[in-house]
């Protein structure tokens, strides 16, 4: 078994954007939206864990090669019927952002249910209407290094 060989690739200019969304009670995006999370806010946690998995994704995506990053932004907000969250990656590399663009939404998602599941369950402690869905690539590029 081996890697991708990227040895022959051009460094180029890297950008991707990933999204995902956590489906949530309205009484648990009420509390979220008024401060009231006994473990915290949890947008700000989904944020600061989305940065931090995006430098460590190779660590868990076997075949990710390590990339220094240049730069993560990520954004959690409040919608109608959860919480969504948006993660860009941008790098100077020969192979693409995408994979730590997904792995930051990923770790973030699970972050904010890992804060709101005591508001989640139901009687008997299962979860009925939490539901992560919509992760995907929204938006990659690629150009030359010279595109900084």
């Amino acid at each position: 078994m081996k890697s991708v060989d990227i040895s022959g690739k051009p460094v180029q200019r890297r950008v991707a954007i990933a999204a995902g969304h956590i489906r949530l009670r309205p009484e648990t995006l009420k509390r979220i939206a008024e401060g009231n999370v006994e473990k915290g806010d949890p947008l700000k946690v989904a944020e600061l864990s989305a940065i931090q998995a995006v430098k460590r994704t190779p660590e868990a995506i076997t075949f990710c090669h390590q990339i220094l990053i240049e730069n993560t932004l990520a954004e959690a907000s409040i919608d109608e019927t959860g919480v969504k969250v948006t993660v860009e990656v941008k790098a100077t590399a020969k192979t693409g952002v995408e994979m730590e663009a997904l792995y930051g939404v990923s770790v973030a998602l699970l972050n904010i249910w890992d804060m709101v599941k005591k508001y989640e369950k139901d009687e008997t402690g299962q979860y009925p209407e939490t539901k992560i869905d919509y992760i995907r690539v929204i938006m990659k590029e690629k150009g030359s290094a010279s595109n900084n």
